[in-house]
């Protein structure tokens, strides 16, 4: 039966020059593969848009030759096609050149002062210049035309990806980029189409079936993955007819004195989202607060470590939140410290990320203890370089490098939020509406991934990784299903019904 999971794969630049290899090495021929390729370009045009002048622009590599595909395979449709090539036609190799020969038309070439009369007709452009696998910055007359498709705003057509965007990072390489209406990639995604800005540049994104045998991705065994139900869907910790509450944990959210909204936020999620049982341990001034959050909800007061201990006495509280609201300092730092001492699955948020960021040695120490619990770490942008503040590169790649230094699940928070595990298993994140980006959401979000991960506790294969995929996930579909206006307190509420869709008995 076949991995869901391998629907899902992002494969990186390397992993997909593997998967050609792979493909041919089973039988199916190079120029095969990029007539595939250049045909469902061609195809996909001609579903969605009427027949008109196309300008098809070739580049000197592998991209190119699928333009020379497309471009035939268009004319051959009766679509008027103008095709200028980057570079030599005697340049070209290999399959490239063998495509190249198969075209019957006129080629001009890409000049960097023709620019300006050279868009002027065309009604639909192929960007076939560059693919994913483009390492600097576009110059010359490359540069030159895709600077001048921003200024026109007419429809474009990416092959594999949007020219000037790192296939790997999402990232432009210098300063000009295509901004595509619709992208076609092979086989599979590549980051650069998840992560931003890529996956805005991307426009729609279709994935054209080309001839790769699937079973190459179990020699690949890829790592990354674009996140989805289909991760973590088959292990999620369903409730059942015999089931009880102490089946799906029981959460503690320590609560401020000050900030009480981010822990109200944060338990309401936990509770939502599935724990048998959600506690807020705050301090005996605030009680009175917290208790008025929800009567499903357990207050217990806290205003000591010594008390602390005694409430994680009870084995059955399993998981425990630390950071919402609770204030930056040593006391925040020392209860972190003693929830993973106790071997309790912990969540780190907000201010505990803080309260670590001049001893972050202290942290990983203890989350990598053989008698601490799995621990997840929810940082935004600003959190994450107070306590990796070494790391560089893309945000795929310092995700990961976080999670390998720290020993923990690492949620990096951002409208390309991105999960990365210590074993090197990291999913990026896409169905964050913008309507998110308001107050409290990020507590609703770290009581998500409490409220699955004391669950995961008690279920197979739902470790921290797959806990913290589905909080985020589960955190975008219920913004996508309020929409512009909502505010963090509607979160919890949406929660139901993304969760029924999911459920194996509505599926059934």
């Amino acid at each position: 039966m076949p991995d869901p999971r391998n629907a899902l794969c992002a494969l990186s630049t390397k992993e997909m020059y593997r998967a050609d290899a792979a493909a041919m090495a089973a039988g199916v021929p190079g120029h095969t593969l990029m007539e595939n390729a250049g045909r469902a370009v061609a195809r996909a045009i001609q579903d969605r848009f009427d027949p008109g002048p196309v300008l098809v622009l070739c580049g000197p590599g592998n991209n190119g030759g699928d333009g020379f595909v497309a471009a035939r395979h268009l004319k051959a449709a009766g679509w008027p096609v103008r095709l200028v090539l980057l570079g030599a036609r005697n340049g070209l190799k290999g399959d490239a050149a063998h495509h190249a020969a198969l075209w019957d038309g006129p080629v001009e070439a890409l000049d960097e002062a023709g620019v300006p009369d050279l868009l002027k007709d065309a009604a639909v452009v192929v960007d076939a210049l560059f693919g994913a696998g483009l390492a600097r910055p576009l110059e010359g007359a490359a540069r030159a035309v895709v600077l001048a498709l921003r200024d026109r705003g007419m429809p474009v057509v990416a092959v594999d990806v949007p020219s000037g965007v790192s296939g790997d990072s999402g990232a432009v390489l210098g300063e000009a980029a295509v901004r595509a209406a619709l992208t076609i990639t092979f086989f599979r995604k590549k980051p650069g189409h998840l992560l931003l800005p890529g996956r805005i540049l991307c426009g729609e994104i279709l994935i054209a079936d080309i001839d790769i045998p699937d079973r190459v991705l179990d020699e690949i065994a890829p790592q990354t993955f674009e996140n989805g139900p289909a991760l973590w869907r088959q292990s999620y910790p369903w409730r059942h007819p015999g089931s009880h509450k102490y089946d799906f944990g029981h959460a503690v959210v320590l609560g401020g004195a000050a900030m009480t909204g981010a822990g109200r936020l944060a338990a309401l999620a936990a509770l939502r989202v599935g724990a048998g049982l959600v506690s807020i341990a705050c301090p005996r001034e605030a009680l009175p607060i917290y208790a008025a959050a929800g009567p499903s909800l357990i207050t217990v007061p806290v205003d000591s470590e010594a008390e602390f201990a005694a409430l994680l006495a009870d084995p059955r509280r399993n998981a425990v939140l630390v950071g919402p609201g609770l204030g930056v300092g040593g006391q925040t730092r020392r209860l972190a410290l003693m929830a993973l001492g106790h071997g309790r699955a912990v969540v780190l948020d907000a201010d505990a990320l803080t309260s670590f960021q001049n001893t972050p040695a202290d942290l990983f120490k203890a989350v990598s203890d053989t008698a601490a619990g799995p621990c997840v770490l929810t940082p935004h942008d600003g959190e994450f370089a107070r306590l990796f503040p070494d790391l560089s590169g893309d945000r795929l790649a310092r995700a990961r490098a976080a999670a390998k230094a720290s020993g923990a699940v690492v949620l990096l928070k951002g409208a390309d939020t991105v999960i990365a595990a210590p074993d090197g298993r990291a999913a990026i994140n896409t169905n964050a509406p913008p309507a998110l980006a308001t107050a409290g959401t990020g507590d609703v979000l770290a009581g998500l991934a409490v409220g699955l991960l004391t669950q995961g506790q008690k279920a197979t294969g739902f470790g921290a990784f797959e806990a913290a995929c589905a909080a985020a996930w589960l955190h975008g579909a219920a913004g996508a299903a309020l929409g512009p206006g909502l505010i963090a307190e509607d979160l919890p509420g949406a929660l139901p019904s993304v969760l029924h869709a999911l459920s194996p008995s509505t599926r059934s």
